[in-house]
């Protein structure tokens, strides 16, 4: 079954988290795919305070949505050790429901030896009609392929054959000598030769020849196998180790966090048709081909709190956005096929959720009740923002009895516990950041929520030194930082830029030190994007 990511937007305020964690919950709860909460930022100190407050861990942290092998069919061959006989390894391939082109070959720990195709197996076969010899063939594979036994006495011992192989035909005697592996079936004159000339093996195919010399101790190994003395000699050629003839150098092998979009140069110039995928611990879990990346799946996303690529998660466009849940205003995220979409205008994307759960008949547990609660009392800033609605106000209160908190409390802990005027002004400016593109213009805007805002003010040059360095290299028009006070209920706005876009846009005429201070705005969304549309279209 396929996962749906659950993602808000970068630099993801309390709202983006919540919300992704609470639809996810929802939708496990209602049963189908699995959802799982993700988030592309780091977290904020709201948001961590109410994540420990409440007895959650944070959400996955999710770079990209680029496709990665992990997100492909790859196929899941049968994997063999090193140690196994050619033999073996050409069974294993050619299965009736075995339609890969290779096996991986593995260590005993699991990890990538080699990969073995059957035109490498039928190579060697091909080889040794020319080059009959074989080199310290390991007695079990012998045993295994001929399905025979030894017959010396007991205290005969032989771990190893090797030599040339030969067929005890007419005319085939001189050739028999130490370190040579003999064939035979009813010619006891050749056997009996063989075992003068201490040859390294003796194999009797296909006879009962060999019950004449059973428990005879010799220097030469005696075999017999139930096969005629054909088949016995090309099966000797398939007992060698399947490691040792297995591509193991100058391998191309891939990790399952490896994206499609490298993969793919890879294999283009390359000459091999199987590549090994590996895990996180570089055991063998399978291979891929060259028809896998042709329709690769792409990762299954809901945006929630965003619908703005700007914002959005790296990647998107390799995605599958498959819903999107939102209070903002809607703007640049495009899908290829019909999606959920849910856009209301109300304070909190957690408002939008908590009622989906309201329509489901659905009570979220406590504990994510009281994260829900918060969630909407963050960003509608304790129910003062212009953004906020009644039905904002009655879905918070009702989660916060079910949670059992009080909502004033719980709103004076959270905007106590924001961010410290102490942290460097660049770091306090990228704290919850967003990037707005309207017409032809683009711009970045920071936001600062707190009860005391002196503290912040005191850092006002190098607020406005930081922004001017975001504008420059994002090459934006305006980069602004609002620094929010809930008691004063206004906004310190602090920018680099055009003045002149400042003063026409809000109606201000007293601009000192790119700072001015904005009563009644509390919103970034309803307040600051729209005066900024208005003025650019």
């Amino acid at each position: 079954m396929d996962s749906v990511y659950v993602v808000g937007h970068k630099n993801p305020d309390t709202d983006s988290i919540v919300s992704a964690m609470a639809y996810a919950a929802l939708q496990n709860a209602l049963g189908g795919e699995q959802y799982i909460a993700a988030r592309c930022g780091h977290l904020n100190t709201e948001t961590s305070f109410l994540l420990e407050r409440f007895g959650f861990q944070p959400p996955l942290y999710l770079r990209t949505v680029r496709t990665q092998v992990a997100d492909i069919d790859y196929d899941t061959p049968p994997m063999v050790g090193a140690g196994v006989p050619v033999s073996h390894a050409w069974k294993v391939l050619h299965k009736e429901d075995n339609s890969v082109s290779a096996l991986p070959i593995i260590e005993e720990d699991g990890r990538l030896f080699g990969l073995i195709t059957a035109g490498a197996m039928a190579e060697n076969d091909m080889d040794s009609v020319n080059n009959p010899f074989v080199s310290s063939i390991p007695v079990f594979n012998l045993l295994s392929a001929l399905e025979g036994h030894i017959i010396n006495a007991a205290e005969d011992t032989f771990d190893e054959i090797s030599g040339e192989v030969i067929v005890a035909l007419p005319g085939f005697a001189s050739r028999i000598g130490p370190g040579t592996v003999v064939l035979c079936g009813d010619q006891k004159e050749m056997a009996d030769l063989a075992i003068e000339k201490k040859a390294s093996c003796l194999i009797f195919c296909g006879t009962s020849l060999g019950e004449q010399y059973r428990n005879l101790s010799s220097s030469t190994c005696l075999i017999v196998c139930p096969f005629d003395a054909y088949r016995a000699s090309r099966l000797i050629f398939q007992a060698i180790p399947v490691g040792r003839i297995a591509c193991s150098t100058n391998l191309h092998f891939f990790h399952l966090n490896d994206y499609l979009d490298d993969v793919r140069e890879i294999v283009i110039q390359s000459r091999f048709r199987t590549y090994p995928v590996l895990d996180d611990e570089d055991k063998v879990i399978g291979t891929l081909s060259r028809y896998h990346l042709i329709r690769p799946r792409r990762k299954k996303i809901v945006l929630v709190d965003h619908n703005e690529v700007g914002q959005a998660v790296s990647g998107l466009d390799q995605a599958e956005i498959v819903g999107i849940i939102d209070h903002h205003r809607l703007a640049d995220v495009q899908t290829g096929n019909p999606v959920f979409m849910r856009n209301e205008p109300v304070g909190s994307t957690t408002s939008i959720i908590a009622t989906m759960y309201q329509e489901h008949g659905l009570m979220p547990s406590q504990k994510m009740a009281g994260l829900m609660a918060s969630a909407i009392i963050s960003d509608t800033v304790m129910f003062k923002s212009p953004t906020c609605t009644p039905h904002d106000k009655v879905l918070a209160e009702r989660l916060a009895r079910h949670a059992g908190i009080d909502c004033e409390e719980l709103g004076k802990a959270m905007f106590s516990r924001g961010v410290s005027p102490d942290m460097p002004a660049e770091e306090l400016v990228r704290y919850d950041m967003k990037d707005f593109h309207l017409g032809v213009h683009s711009l970045t805007i920071s936001q600062i929520t707190t009860v005391e805002s002196d503290p912040f003010l005191a850092k006002t040059e190098d607020f406005v030194r930081s922004l001017e360095k975001i504008r420059k290299d994002k090459q934006y028009d305006l980069s602004l930082l609002m620094i929010t006070n809930v008691l004063k209920e206004g906004t310190e706005l602090l920018y680099a830029g055009d003045a002149e876009v400042i003063r026409s846009a809000f109606s201000v005429d007293d601009l000192k030190g790119n700072h001015v201070f904005l009563p009644q705005v509390l919103s970034r969304k309803k307040q600051i994007v729209p005066a900024l549309s208005q003025l650019w279209g």
